[in-house]
């Protein structure tokens, strides 16, 4: 491993599966083996990764990126024509009082006001659309974790960003928290993976949104394996999981209410006796020689 670089992405099509609580304790017992990690939460919608490893506070550096520009507005060259507002398929122009209004919320930066206004008086400028936030762990890894503003777009292009900052750090490991689904930060947090860990739960809902997002994966020819999260909650359909999965299934965990109450007291499931430990270290196990 000392010369290679692996980055390995968790990923669920559904949300609420267990990305987080799976990626932040391999990272922890990557570590504990020697291997040079950096974790990074690239689900910058709604970003947990911090909370799962009690690092939510003492951020060494936190910098606000910008990913997508918004149209700002001379006034003094607009001759109030309208065609911006009319032709904005997004409705975030508005006329008021003879003069056109952006609304930052409905407004994607797509740029057809700038290309279409007669008087030029339109031009698109950079924002601040998100940040990050990097950080060394106690556990002695880092941590670099993305942030998408409220209201704001562009989250794939924020995922990207964030991977490039954490490319910057001397690492063999990088274990990549994604977006559930199968959008934009999905689809940037696949760029360049090796491997993917795609995890779910036995129930309809988690089973078919595995299997769309294992289409966006395949797309990439990436290789993948499966986790079953909370698997004793529907045994039945828990095994149709795993004969659909067959040798692709790197383990099970089983479904404990006293995990949850552990996330509550910022208590990483590797610093419990919780029976979950117990599983994520025998997918530990083979997920280490998987890579090696």
């Amino acid at each position: 491993m000392e010369n290679k670089k692996i980055k390995l992405v968790i990923a669920s099509g559904k949300g609420g599966v267990g990305k987080s609580m799976l990626t932040s304790s391999l990272a922890i017992l990557f570590k504990q083996n020697s291997y040079k990690v950096i974790a990074v939460d690239c689900d910058v919608d709604a970003p947990n990764l911090a909370i799962w490893l009690d690092e939510i506070k003492g951020w060494d550096k936190i910098q606000k990126i910008s990913t997508s520009e918004k149209p700002q507005i001379n006034y003094d060259k607009c001759n109030g024509c309208g065609l911006c507002a009319k032709n904005c398929r997004f409705n975030a122009i508005e006329m008021v009082n003879g003069k056109p209004k952006v609304n930052p919320f409905l407004c994607e930066g797509c740029g057809a006001c700038e290309a279409l206004c007669p008087k030029k008086a339109i031009k698109l400028k950079p924002v601040k659309n998100g940040e990050a936030r990097i950080k060394r762990t106690k556990y002695g890894f880092m941590l670099v974790s993305g942030q998408l503003f409220p209201g704001e777009t562009g989250s794939g292009k924020v995922v990207s960003e964030i991977k490039e900052k954490a490319q910057k750090f001397n690492y063999n490991l990088m274990i990549i928290d994604s977006a559930p689904g199968t959008g934009c930060p999905v689809i940037a947090s696949l760029q360049d993976a090796n491997l993917v860990i795609l995890i779910t739960e036995p129930t309809p809902s988690g089973f078919s949104d595995l299997k769309r997002v294992l289409q966006v994966v395949e797309h990439f020819k990436i290789p993948w394996m499966v986790v079953v999260n909370k698997w004793d909650i529907n045994k039945k359909l828990s095994k149709k999981i795993e004969n659909w999965a067959g040798k692709k299934l790197l383990g099970k965990i089983s479904y404990d209410k006293k995990i949850f109450k552990a996330i509550a007291n910022f208590k990483p499931i590797m610093e419990t006796n919780l029976k979950a430990k117990k599983e994520i270290k025998k997918i530990f196990g083979k997920l280490k020689h998987k890579i090696e």
